[in-house]
């Protein structure tokens, strides 16, 4: 069918299907063998991230879910649950310090960001150190927002 990507992971998946890590590992290693790249997200919901525990979230996601595979052949999505649909989207120092520690802990992955990423907002998004690209959502379901987004990071 022509597909390269595959997504895992979602919070979705993780939260209205109740997808566990161990689940999402055993989709990545299938997805790898039928030779397509995992799109793996993590992401904390509002209560994790008021809580302070982002970190341990994305690491716990991380290390279950990515265990045993090759992190040169997958992309990281970054997803704060609390910003997917809601409005409200992280801060860039928010995106800054944790794109910065999961650089830490994923030195060869390509690292995406995919919190409500809008025209308004891609710009600067996109300048932060450690975003390699967007997971869009939303966004990419409107031609003109979408070609918005992909015009302020080709600037």
């Amino acid at each position: 069918m022509g597909a390269k990507y595959a997504l895992i992971g979602h919070s979705e998946r993780r939260h209205v299907f109740g997808e566990q890590d161990a689940d999402l590992n055993k989709k990545t290693q299938t997805a790898l063998e039928a030779g397509l790249m995992p799109v793996f997200c993590i992401g904390e919901t509002e209560s994790e991230f008021d809580t302070g525990s982002t970190l341990k979230v994305l690491k716990k996601q991380i290390d279950l879910g990515l265990k045993d595979v090759d992190l040169s052949k997958v992309i990281v999505a970054y997803e704060p649950v609390w910003a997917i649909g809601t409005g409200k989207a992280a801060t860039p120092e928010i995106v800054k310090n944790v794109h910065s520690k999961l650089r830490e802990l994923l030195p060869n992955t390509p690292l995406l960001y995919g919190g409500s990423v809008k025209p308004a907002n891609a710009k600067e998004l996109y300048s932060i150190e450690n975003v390699d690209g967007f997971l869009i959502g939303g966004a990419s379901l409107e031609v003109e927002s979408f070609c918005q987004i992909f015009d302020e990071m080709s600037v």
